[in-house]
């Protein structure tokens, strides 16, 4: 049974869009960045942690047939000067996003962690997004949609804010919020895994 270890709207879609059959639970850890913490240590740690947070709820009811797949992801958008953006605390908040982001290029991290009675799997998806320049008026304008409220970076590349961007270099379901290949290259190998442990245990 492979679970979604997030609340993410986005992460559904591009899962269901690729063909999995799953369930959402999501988890409740802090998202607080530690002292002297990279990007990509920090998305991979809150992955893992996420995961790993809903596999031990969730594995009393786990069962031999149908074995627990905890699917977590964490996703952070690097600005141009190297600050770590979440998601905006209000529309304040959004503005300075955006304005540090506008007219140069930033990068975005997503932390993948794939947790199962086999082990851990820790990856990450890193893709270089130029954002043309955009005005108050713009940003303004882009706030009062609502849209970058819940989105990390306060943007969303799906959206409104698609017009901004001419380029990225790398995997753009890491942008949305999921790398897609990877994410099922790592499922693919946690569920071979899986396979051969209960085979083993069945002889």
């Amino acid at each position: 049974m492979l679970v979604l270890a997030s609340a993410s709207p986005r992460r559904k879609e591009l899962l269901t869009q690729a063909g999995f059959t799953f369930r959402i639970h999501p988890s409740s850890v802090s998202e607080d960045l530690r002292a002297d913490e990279d990007p990509i240590a920090f998305a991979v740690r809150l992955a893992r942690e996420k995961a790993q947070a809903v596999f031990d709820e969730l594995t009393t009811h786990d069962s031999m047939d149908d074995p627990l797949l905890v699917l977590g992801a964490d996703t952070v958008v690097v600005s141009p000067t190297k600050e770590i953006l979440g998601k905006p605390k209000d529309a304040n908040d959004a503005a300075r996003m955006l304005r540090l982001l506008a007219g140069g290029t930033h990068s975005v991290v997503t932390g993948i962690a794939v947790v199962s009675r086999s082990g851990v799997e820790l990856a990450s998806e890193l893709t270089y997004v130029t954002m043309s320049t955009i005005s108050e008026v713009e940003i303004e304008a882009y706030i009062q949609t609502g849209e970058p409220m819940d989105k990390a970076g306060a943007y969303a590349i799906q959206g409104y804010a698609a017009l901004w961007i001419p380029r990225i270099h790398g995997c753009y379901f890491n942008v949305v919020g999921l790398p897609l290949a990877l994410v099922g290259n790592m499922l693919e190998g946690a569920e071979k895994r899986l396979r051969t442990e209960a085979a083993a245990a069945a002889h």
